[in-house]
């Protein structure tokens, strides 16, 4: 990386990690991008350019966020299925407490929850994970134009990720701790992908 990207990273960093502290300490709806500005020692419209909305200031893994799906079906092993690479992935996440499937803490979650704003983004985030995932799916599979079906799976692993990341957030605002909604996050996980395991198990499996 040279320094001039290496600046403009730590110039981003340095927004996000004050946006992030102003947005726990008094609620994402009361902080304004000026306010951010202030704290992090730089104009307006350098948060701005950094980060287009304000909701992105607060949910900064957009792009892993929307990814990591796609992603992971695009370099699953041979003789993996779609639904098996993708449950592989989420429980090693799991593992590691991934801020990406929910493990923000305590703050984190009252922020996400509290603020319609932002209830109103990461709906948008879970929908553009589906279409990265569709478009995988589709191109994996080799599916026509027009075949419902690469969406369909899509939505439906969607749907799993996206409870499960509701029920990370419930379990952390019930003062449970990481290693507590780990656990239960695995018997959860067990539970969704089994129930999708008689249609999908075989679907997609890499050659």
């Amino acid at each position: 990386m040279g320094l001039r990207e290496m600046k403009k990273q730590q110039t981003r960093q340095n927004i996000s990690n004050q946006a992030t502290r102003l947005f726990l300490r008094h609620g994402f709806d009361r902080v304004t991008i000026a306010d951010v500005a202030a704290a992090a020692q730089v104009a307006k419209m350098t948060v701005t350019n950094y980060f287009p909305r304000k909701e992105d200031l607060a949910l900064d893994l957009h792009e892993e966020f929307v990814g990591r799906p796609a992603r992971t079906v695009a370099t699953r092993a041979p003789g993996e299925s779609v639904l098996a690479a993708l449950r592989r992935a989420f429980l090693q996440a799991v593992d590691r407490h991934d801020p990406v499937i929910g493990f923000g803490g305590p703050g984190f979650a009252r922020m996400i929850t509290e603020s319609p704003a932002l209830a109103a983004r990461l709906r948008e985030f879970h929908e553009e994970r589906e279409d990265a995932l569709a478009a995988v799916l589709a191109e994996e599979t080799g599916a026509a134009p027009g075949d419902p079906l690469p969406r369909l799976v899509a939505a439906q692993l969607g749907a799993v990720h996206r409870v499960l990341f509701q029920e990370t957030l419930r379990r952390t605002l019930n003062d449970e701790t990481p290693e507590e909604v780990a656990a239960a996050l695995t018997k959860s996980a067990a539970t969704a992908f089994e129930l999708l395991a008689p249609s999908l198990s075989t679907y997609a499996v890499r050659s």
